[in-house]
Formats: structure tokens, sequence, C-alpha cells
């Protein structure tokens, strides 16, 4: 990695791409766990009519529409930088990733914008009914909107469906585009992603109010069904993962070698060994105090005991990701996710022993894996995006091709500039977050006020949060 002095203007770019997307990809998986959750919250009131879903409802809407505020406000930044930062990939694939987050607008923003403000300030101003739809299509657009950007992110994975003339991206078949090979399995792993990260929040929230002494039944209750959330999405993030690692052997070989850290071909009929923990030497090609595990790696990615898999020095050094990124990336992926299986699963066993709610220890792990789910989705994604370098359409397109022809001194500037901004706003809205789920739900709990026709209230997403001020 480079030094701070020897920086170029492409790792600026880089740098400051990751740092605002790092920003924007938290809040959107929050609001799309937590879209769902409200669906699931207010048909469960409709159907059983018990007002403790409704009052969760109420408490748990805060909090989304701070998050949607602030998903918004992020991913307007980042998008920018396509124009400012980015102008060679822009024109280069326009054509296609244009015309990709043209549909998401169309159909999922749209969708959002059209229902959202039914969702927050239409309780008492809309039969039920109409509200229950509005909040299943505030939820469906966040499923359309995660579906059209991980089409064009997966198309720059693995493209397909296109030609290049005169130097451009032309689309020619667009099923072929958006379904290219690792779109399925990277919908569906991102999507888990954003439920498991959203039951984590939900689950810590209510144990640490059982930690205070709050066990009334809204507590209980939240609690209870994140954690039946956890124990079903966990072990099912585990097997899409390990499906979507085989798609990513078959189509970016170099990725899947810099994950297992896998420098060189062992002996034939020797196996490859699982890389639990080592310090990848990208300049030696080896990895420093290793501790592996014989074959285990052939098993899991092969799924036979003596399988081989490509190693890293079967491509070109300047071909190559840096490897220790994504090498330990993915390890804080997976053992943050083995964590969330050991969660639901010791869950289980004090719900049947009858002590889910009375297990104190139990309750400060499930505060300290609060943030766990984000943390692995973010791992996942350097994962991701790193393991694709050095190009930025994999196999077609070099990220340094991409970048615009800006001084460096420029790109320090508005990085710096963007630093400041993004910890003094952002900061302050998680602090302001964390506050609202500290105070405890109770029974009664209102719905936002303001939206159109109300006096003195501000008609935007995050007045639904109805803030306090910071303290």
């Amino acid at each position: 990695m480079p030094t701070l002095p020897d920086l170029s203007a492409l790792d600026l770019a880089r740098i400051q791409f990751a740092f605002t997307i790092s920003f924007h990809i938290v809040f959107p998986s929050i609001t799309i766990g937590l879209a769902s959750y409200l669906a699931v919250l207010e048909g469960l009131w409709l159907y059983t009519r018990k007002t403790l879903y409704r009052d969760l409802y109420h408490y748990w809407i805060k909090f989304f529409s701070l998050c949607f505020g602030m998903g918004v406000v992020s991913g307007l930044v980042m998008a920018y930088q396509f124009g400012t930062n980015w102008s060679g990939f822009s024109n280069f694939a326009g054509g296609v990733t244009g015309p990709l987050l043209a549909y998401e607008v169309l159909t999922a923003f749209f969708l959002e914008a059209g229902f959202l403000g039914v969702m927050l300030f239409g309780w008492n101003k809309v039969g039920p009914r109409l509200h229950f739809f509005s909040t299943l299509m505030v939820a469906l657009g966040t499923l359309i909107s995660a579906t059209w950007i991980l089409a064009s992110n997966s198309w720059m994975q693995t493209p397909q469906g296109h030609e290049i003339i005169n130097g451009i991206v032309v689309p020619v078949d667009w099923i072929a585009i958006i379904f290219n090979p690792s779109f399925p399995y990277r919908l569906v792993h991102t999507v888990i992603a954003a439920f498991l990260a959203t039951s984590l929040i939900v689950t810590a929230t209510g144990a640490w109010h059982l930690l205070k002494g709050n066990r009334t039944p809204m507590v209980r209750r939240m609690t209870s069904m994140a954690l039946a959330m956890l124990l079903v999405a966990a072990p099912l993030q585990a097997f899409v993962g390990d499906q979507h690692g085989l798609n990513t052997l078959e189509h970016q070989p170099a990725k899947l070698a810099a994950i297992e850290g896998h420098w060189k071909h062992h002996a034939p009929g020797a196996g490859v060994p699982l890389v639990l923990f080592g310090l990848p030497d990208q300049t030696n090609q080896k990895n420093d105090y290793a501790l592996e595990v014989p074959r285990l790696g052939s098993l899991l990615l092969t799924h036979s005991w003596d399988g081989t898999i490509p190693a890293l020095s079967d491509f070109p050094p300047q071909d190559l990701p840096h490897v220790a990124t994504v090498f330990w990336s993915f390890r804080v992926m997976v053992g943050l996710g083995s964590l969330m299986i050991a969660l639901a699963l010791c869950a289980a066993w004090l719900r049947w022993r009858g002590r889910l709610y009375d297990s104190a220890w139990f309750h400060r792990c499930c505060v300290a894996m609060g943030p766990a789910g984000l943390v692995a989705l973010l791992a996942g994604w350097f994962v991701t995006e790193t393991g694709r370098q050095p190009w930025i359409v994999y196999g077609v397109m070099r990220t340094a091709q991409g970048v615009s022809n800006h001084d460096i001194s420029h790109l320090a500037i508005s990085l710096t500039l963007l630093v400041v901004v993004y910890l003094l706003v952002f900061g302050t809205g998680t602090l302001m977050g964390l506050k609202m789920l500290a105070t405890a739900p109770h029974a009664g709990e209102t719905p936002p006020e303001g939206g159109p026709g109300e006096a003195n209230q501000p008609m935007r997403p995050i007045s639904g949060a109805n803030p306090e001020p910071l303290h």
C-alpha cells in the first residue's frame, strides 16, 4: 500500500469513493431491513389487532425515517462522483450503468417517494388498509432499489450482454446485462445481510432495555422477533455465501485466490489447505505466520478432497488486487457471521429453557453484537470491490483508465472536506439515532407528526424522526 506522500490522484479518487460509499451503504441497508420489519409489524397489528404491534411500528418508524433521510443525502454525494472523479468510466460504460440507475429512479425511487409520505404521516389521515399498502410499497421499493443497484455493480464484476464499439460499451442484450452470472448471488447475499444487520440492531436495542430492567411486553416481543429472524437468516446467509464463493471461483478466480491467500499450487493430490490466519506478503508471494488446515480449502471450494483452484501465481502481478485487504476483510465477515449463528443458537437454547429474557450475560452479548451486521456488510463490500481490482469493469476496463484527469491537490482538498462534513453530519445523525433507541418503547407510542397540511412542519422524511435536541 502506498504511503501518504506516494498517493496518486487515482489513489485519492478511490479513497474518496470508498469513504462515501462506506457511509452510504450503512443507511440503505438499515432501511431495507426496517421497511420489511415495519410491514410485518403493521400486518400483525391488522391481523391480531394487538396494540403492541402498532406501538412497536410507531417506535421503529421514527428510527427508519432518520436512516432513510441520511441514506438519501449520502447517496446523492456518491452519485456525483461518477461525473466528477470517474468521467472516463462514465463515458466508457455509461450506456449500461446509466440506464440501470435510471430504472432505479423510475421504479424504486418513485415508488418510495409516492408512498413514503403516507407511511410516515398518514396514520391518522388514511384508512388502515391503505396505510398498510403504503408500508408494503415502501418495503418493496427498497428491495427494487437494491435490485437495480446490484445489477449495475454485478455487471461491473461479471460483464455480459455488451459489445465495445469505438471504445464505448454498447448494450446488446439487456437480459444478459441485468441477469449477469454473479447478480443472483450478490442480490440475495446483500439483502440477507441487510436483514441480519437490522435484526441485530433490534436485538441489541431490546437487550439494552432488558439490562435496564425494562421487561415490558413490547421490549420482549421485539427482542424475540429479531432473534427468530437471526436464527433463520444467519445459517441461510452461510449457505448463500458458499454458493456465491463457488460463483466467484468460476468467474473471478483471482479474487477467490486472494480471499484464500492461495499463492502457489501444491504437489499433485495434496489438495488446497484452508488458511485460517496469516499475514499475506504480496512481494514474496507467501503468507507469514500461516495457520492452515490441510485439504479443507479443497473440500469447501471444490467439494472434493484433493481438488485444486487457481493460485495467485497464475496471474500477472499487475492483475492482482491488494491481497491483504481482501484476505482479512473476508475473515472479518466470516468471523462475525459465525458469531451471529452462535448467538442465534444460544438464543434458541435459552428460549427453550425459558430464560431468554432473564440472562444478563446473553443480553450483554446481544448489545455487543449490535453493530456486527453493519461491520460484516462493510467487510463483505470491501472483499467485493477490492477483490475486483485493478479492474473497474472486470477484464474489460482498468480502474486507472476510468479516473478523471484531476490535479492531486483538488482531490486532496475535496476528500478532506468530505471527511469533515460527513463526520459532522452523519456523526450527529448517528448520535441522534442512538438516543432514539436508548429511549424505551412504551404503550401508546404516537405516530410521527407533520407532513402536508400540518403547520410549521417541514415536509421531508427526516422530520418523521421527531428528533429532540442533543444534550
